[in-house]
């Protein structure tokens, strides 16, 4: 588990791969991810969109931006927290994600950015 803390919210993030499968005459390597993102801070914040970069071992690089995280923009009290799954296919068996959320602060109005520690995504069978 890989965790990190900016201004107050706690990202936490636990991978494991889920498998290979064959999609347009290629291999495709199966990964999840479950993400926990705690408020330790004194305000309330929301969660509006996030930023996602995804390498694989073949430096193949792909960026994702949306709206919440998986349909939903969480709003979090001090001291709650909100945990999703989500995942992703790489070409190959080892890769790296890392990332932001764009959150805004209800007591200042302010929006930030909370850093997501950059992860590791394994095929198990491939390590040595």
């Amino acid at each position: 588990m890989v965790q990190q803390v900016t201004r107050g919210i706690k990202i936490s993030v636990e991978t494991n791969f889920e498998g290979t499968f064959y999609k347009n005459y290629k291999v495709h390597f199966a990964f999840g991810y479950k993400v926990t993102i705690e408020n330790q801070s004194k305000d309330s914040v929301q969660l509006n969109s996030r930023h996602w970069e995804i390498l694989d071992a073949l430096n193949n690089v792909e960026i994702i931006d949306g709206e919440g995280v998986i349909g939903k923009k969480p709003v979090l009290r001090p001291g709650e927290s909100h945990t999703y799954n989500s995942g992703c296919l790489l070409t190959s068996p080892f890769g790296a994600m890392q990332g932001h959320y764009n959150m805004v602060n209800f007591t200042t109005t302010k929006e930030f950015k909370v850093s997501i520690p950059s992860f590791k995504l394994s095929a198990v069978f491939a390590l040595n």
